[in-house]
């Protein structure tokens, strides 16, 4: 075996391979700047917003559920035209466009946290969320789009890598803010939206200064389109050009199926949050749970992805989704033999991450950057917003059951014994069919079907398909 097929240098090849993007434009680097910026202060709101709903601004576990409904279904809506949107405007334009909006949007739900119980707060809350999800969607079509665009065909695979990097340095620091913000400074947890601002003025500073050049990068030696300045595509062409694929809704399908695999980050967000609340208590560092899942895909992409890359992407795709299908039965396992409740959720939800993160690095990076690598010149944000079309439809569904699930497997527990729940889990006279273990079992099952189905349709997707 050569030096160049040994494991010690696929590690160096990886690094090595970061070289190429001495070639790429200052543009990207400002997109990396923007994307972790962005990336800390949406986390940050994932992480507790329906914490914050309840607690802030007044909504019950349902009542919560449905206002993030209301946020994700338009989200789902928006990120069906987003991409389109962003092809016509521009990436710069949109980037504009779309951090004002979040910043404006942010402003009026400060605002409304101010504001007395009986006036109009919870209509103030529910119109600024369903205006901030158009916005959001925007951004992180831009944010795909842009990375393709400033980097080269070279250099692309280190760009969405160090992207996805990026990202999860922010997610990171979005989970240590919650707690740094709430227990720390002991502020109300609606002040992420405060944080919001402040990011996304420094964004607004960032596009002026980094974004000036949205070409597509070359590479030397690679060949360069003839520009024959066809009349620019209304939105509605864009979108029909992309229907006509087959590829693209083949793709879909398979995403479709492993939406329940997806939709276990939506629970770190919806479930997760009140789970461990109410099971370890009120003092739980939510924060710093939500925060081992980008720090393990930081550690991850550094030791994994120089061996992951040595295989079939659609392998990683559905061998990825078993991996994270199967973490979701860690976190479902009561405490035994007397264990403290709270000190085993801790060691049960840290498990949990762990496996989750390993098969989230397994898929996770290689679909953002196939879905990129199929779409036509120019339809770039269109392709990859249409392909997030069924995981936000998944999102809406979720979000509407939310609060009913919570309520029935994980009910909030009287104000006066805040670990009346953990209690009852302790003496063993919660049934397991009764408990929030039971939720877990649920979701995870859901997860393997989709999955399942996935592993036995292979000749299908892999048909006349470039994995």
């Amino acid at each position: 075996m050569t030096e160049t097929e040994s494991g010690e240098s696929f590690i160096v090849k990886y690094f090595r391979d970061f070289k190429v993007l001495k070639e790429t434009r200052k543009e990207y680097w400002g997109l990396q700047v923007i994307n972790m910026l962005d990336c800390i202060a949406y986390f940050a709101l994932f992480n507790i917003i329906v914490i914050s709903l309840s607690e802030d601004y007044g909504f019950n576990d349902v009542n919560a559920g449905y206002v993030f409904t209301v946020f994700s279904s338009t989200a789902t809506i928006s990120l069906f035209i987003s991409g389109v949107i962003t092809d016509w405007l521009g990436i710069k334009k949109a980037l504009y466009i779309s951090v004002i909006g979040l910043i404006l949007t942010r402003i009026f739900l400060v605002g409304a946290a101010y504001m007395p119980a009986n006036t109009f707060r919870d209509v103030v809350v529910i119109v600024s969320l369903f205006l901030m999800a158009p916005f959001m969607s925007m951004l992180q079509t831009v944010f795909q789009a842009a990375n393709k665009r400033f980097t080269t065909k070279k250099s692309r695979g280190a760009g969405f890598n160090l992207w996805y990097l990026f990202m999860n340095v922010g997610a990171a620091g979005g989970g240590f803010l919650v707690d740094i913000m709430y227990k720390g400074m002991n502020l109300p947890r609606f002040h992420i939206f405060t944080f919001g601002i402040i990011t996304g003025v420094l964004c607004i500073l960032a596009v002026m200064y980094f974004i000036k050049n949205t070409d597509q990068l070359h590479g030397e030696g690679e060949e360069v389109e003839e520009d024959k300045h066809e009349e620019k595509k209304s939105p509605w062409q864009i979108a029909k050009a992309v229907a006509s694929e087959p590829v693209f809704w083949r793709f879909t399908v398979l995403i479709t199926l492993l939406l329940g695999v997806r939709s276990v980050f939506l629970y770190l967000g919806l479930l997760h949050p009140k789970f461990w609340l109410r099971v370890i208590g009120p003092d739980a560092n939510i924060g710093a749970l939500q925060a081992f899942n980008p720090i393990f895909v930081i550690i991850g992409l550094i030791l994994l992805i120089p061996i992951l890359n040595k295989f079939n992407v659609y392998k990683m795709l559905v061998f990825g989704a078993l991996i994270t299908s199967i973490s979701m039965f860690v976190i479902a396992i009561p405490p035994m033999g007397g264990a403290d409740v709270a000190a085993w959720t801790y060691g049960t939800t840290i498990a949990f991450l762990l496996i989750l993160t390993v098969g989230e690095l397994i898929w996770s990076p290689r679909l953002q950057e196939y879905t990129a690598a199929i779409a036509p010149k120019g339809q770039e944000g269109t392709y990859l917003g249409l392909s997030m079309v069924p995981y936000f439809l998944a999102k809406t569904f979720v979000s509407i059951i939310s609060g009913h699930m919570l309520a029935r497997w994980c009910p909030k527990p009287p104000v006066d014994n805040p670990l009346a729940l953990q209690e009852k889990i302790a003496s063993g006279t919660l049934a397991f069919i009764d408990s929030p273990y039971m939720m877990w079992v649920i979701l995870a099952l859901v997860a393997l079907v989709g999955t399942i189905a996935a592993m036995v349709m292979k000749d299908w997707f892999t048909k006349d398909a470039h994995f």
